[in-house]
């Protein structure tokens, strides 16, 4: 077998808030509990494994490739629920979507502070 992703843990004050925001927010079938984490699947089968810690969350960054129609519906989501996204990582121009690498892409917070990312081209893809 190759080599395959298949989870990730994702630290959050809330789980219940922060995995129901991420299914929602990316258009995605709601979380299943398995002890201890709430999971949200991606549609390539990898796993977001939302875990509650208690202090501080470390935050991280995760990205998400999606098509065109994908990320109007991602970015109208994130625009309804009136939260700020960026075409930028650094979070320095906010209400714009760059064109990296020839596609889309933007980013935005979820309620534990993680950074997201949709893009409709993988980083470095120039083809």
């Amino acid at each position: 077998m190759a080599v395959q992703l298949n989870h990730t843990i994702v630290p959050a004050r809330d789980e219940e808030e922060t995995a129901r925001f991420l299914a929602e927010v990316l258009g995605l079938p709601a979380p299943v509990r398995s002890e201890p984490f709430l999971v949200v699947r991606l549609a390539n089968d990898v796993a977001l494994d939302v875990l509650r810690v208690d202090g501080p969350v470390p935050t991280g960054h995760y990205a998400f490739l999606v098509g065109e129609e994908e990320f109007d519906a991602v970015l109208g989501r994130v625009r309804e629920r009136g939260l700020t996204y960026w075409a930028d990582p650094f979070h320095r121009h906010p209400g714009r979507v760059n064109d990296w690498s020839g596609g889309r892409g933007a980013y935005f917070e979820d309620p534990s502070g993680h950074n997201l990312e949709i893009m409709t081209r993988a980083s470095g893809d120039n083809r």
